[in-house]
């Protein structure tokens, strides 16, 4: 069974919005190290943005499939092809993420790095918008 965080439109948009947020100001201070040319800084940066979509976002997404998704399907039957298309983005941002690691390892940090986070700032902000839409008020 979800938890109610996950349930209640209003706080599930804001568990949304922190972790958007914070992904947006690492995305944002990724920009302008690279811009500086501080390599160093920015490959750290790098890796410490994806642990945040690994940490908060993916880790949420898991939460939400696990619960969420399983409960809305089943109470909502006709909400059935929302719920695989919200899985599927979830798919898409694990997949984006596993790029970028797999950028960073053979290649080092460089814009088009910067590019994937963005992708996935807009990804998820649209994902976030489907998703609060189906969402139950209990």
């Amino acid at each position: 069974m979800a938890g109610p965080a996950l349930r209640k439109t209003e706080s599930h948009a804001s568990i949304h919005e922190a972790a958007l947020q914070e992904a947006r100001e690492l995305t944002n201070i990724l920009g302008n190290l690279l811009k500086g040319r501080e390599t160093d800084n920015a490959l750290e940066t790098a890796y410490i943005i994806v642990e945040h979509w690994e940490t908060r976002t993916l880790a949420h997404a898991d939460a939400e499939e696990r619960s969420l998704y399983k409960e809305i399907a089943e109470t909502s039957p006709e909400l059935k092809d929302n719920v695989v298309a919200l899985t599927r983005d979830h798919n898409l941002m694990r997949n984006i993420v596993n790029d970028i690691k797999e950028m960073l390892e053979r290649h080092g940090v460089g814009y088009d790095v910067l590019q994937r986070f963005q992708a996935l700032i807009l990804v998820d902000e649209l994902h976030n918008l489907e998703e609060e839409k189906i969402l139950p008020e209990h």
